[in-house]
């Protein structure tokens, strides 16, 4: 089975009852839209530098953007300087018409040079294509380079890493509140596997036996966690303002891992053996009948459902790991394109377009971005140790 699973056809019928809205992530990607950066302008100040080079490789990770210095579809112009503050005036125009999409103007610390291009660059984005970005997200992950898996945080570009935890023990399975503000974790600092979320000392969840794989909902009013303290892990929801507790599996001969809800907040995707080997299913947030979402693969874990309306997850093929891409409501599913090595813990950057997971070659792992329209793989953390169940934040 895959390493620590349950911490991290017509099987499809009823699927389509989700009623959930999915964006099409499955079609070939289009030719890349060419911007040009070469009239704005910066100053001497390595702030304002620092943010044009970001800005720069943003739009180019995009996957929507191909940066030039000459002739382009789209120009910025504008300025960057910077003092104490660092102010960026932003103009954006489709070259052909004249036509602006973007003029305002954005402010922060200087120090904040990196946050602020992040920003614009997802401002571009969205006013350019009409879609999200991702460069302002933050991916939280566990890394081993203390020695410990300890949690981190990073820009999405994998830039400015920064450990959270000092747990010296093991943290597995992170995922974000979905606020953005703070991150549910699981840890075994207490000597046994508790649920435990950032900015609060005591733990979210704590029962006897197992505590894992903490999920909050849309809302922030609930979470999904999978317990063992009535004897095989079985996935609960617990209430997060009065402590009610609700068990929604029983299955007494399987192991249930890694829940995950829904956009609206409805359902849950998890993982159960209990058909003999891993698989995905989902079952409605209230309890009821699970149906099996994953019909192929020797193990099939980790899913992560998008505000798109896809799930992905990992799946182990012709004996490496793989992501896979589901359609819960058009029955559909396919496999992404990747080499060799194995491509686990995926998830959903918010722009719907990109997955962030943990690929390992040669016994290392490292943080990679993946394209679902089909762009090359990019490495965001690598070196310094192994990395591990990366999780985007909304």
């Amino acid at each position: 089975m895959k390493r620590q699973w349950f911490l991290s056809g017509a099987l499809w019928t009823g699927c389509a009852a989700l009623g959930q809205r999915v964006i099409d992530v499955t079609g070939q990607g289009q030719g890349k839209i060419s911007i040009s950066l070469a009239s704005f302008r910066t100053g001497a100040d390595a702030a304002s530098k620092t943010f044009l080079s970001v800005l720069k490789a943003d739009l180019n990770r995009s996957g929507y953007f191909s940066v030039t210095s000459s002739a382009a579809s789209v120009s910025v112009v504008g300025q960057a300087t910077a003092g104490s503050q660092i102010k960026a005036d932003v103009q954006v125009y489709k070259t052909a018409d004249r036509q602006r999409v973007l003029g305002k103007s954005f402010t922060d610390d200087a120090r904040n040079a990196r946050k602020v291009a992040h920003v614009v660059a997802d401002a571009i984005t969205l006013a350019v294509t009409g879609k999200p970005g991702m460069a302002s997200a933050r991916i939280a992950m566990v890394g081993n380079r203390t020695g410990r898996k300890e949690l981190y945080v990073s820009d999405m570009d994998g830039k400015n890493a920064r450990q959270v935890t000092t747990d010296r023990s093991i943290v597995v399975g992170p995922g974000w509140t979905p606020d953005g503000k703070n991150v549910v974790y699981t840890s075994y600092k207490s000597g046994y596997p508790n649920v435990f979320m950032t900015g609060r000392g005591k733990p979210l969840s704590s029962y006897g036996g197992l505590n894992a794989s903490g999920s909050i909902s849309p809302d922030g009013k609930s979470m999904a966690v999978i317990l063992s303290k009535d004897g095989n892990p079985e996935l609960y929801v617990k209430s997060l303002r009065t402590g009610f507790l609700k068990r929604i599996t029983k299955t007494r001969r399987g192991n249930e891992a890694s829940p995950c809800w829904s956009p609206d907040g409805k359902h849950l995707a998890f993982v159960s053996d209990s058909s003999g080997r891993p698989h995905v299913y989902i079952i409605p947030a209230d309890g009821g009948t699970a149906q099996r979402l994953s019909s192929s693969g020797t193990e099939n874990v980790a899913p992560d459902w998008g505000k798109n309306g896809y799930i992905t997850y990992c799946s182990r093929v012709g004996g490496k790991y793989r992501i896979m891409v589901a359609n819960p409501v058009a029955r559909t599913l396919r496999q992404l394109e990747t080499d060799w090595a194995d491509y686990e813990d995926p998830h959903w950057a918010p722009d719907g377009r990109h997955i962030v997971c943990s690929r390992t070659s040669n016994y290392r792992s490292a943080i990679y971005l993946l394209d679902t329209l089909k762009d090359s793989p990019v490495a965001l953390i690598s070196g310094s140790g192994d990395w591990y169940s990366p999780a985007v934040s909304p």
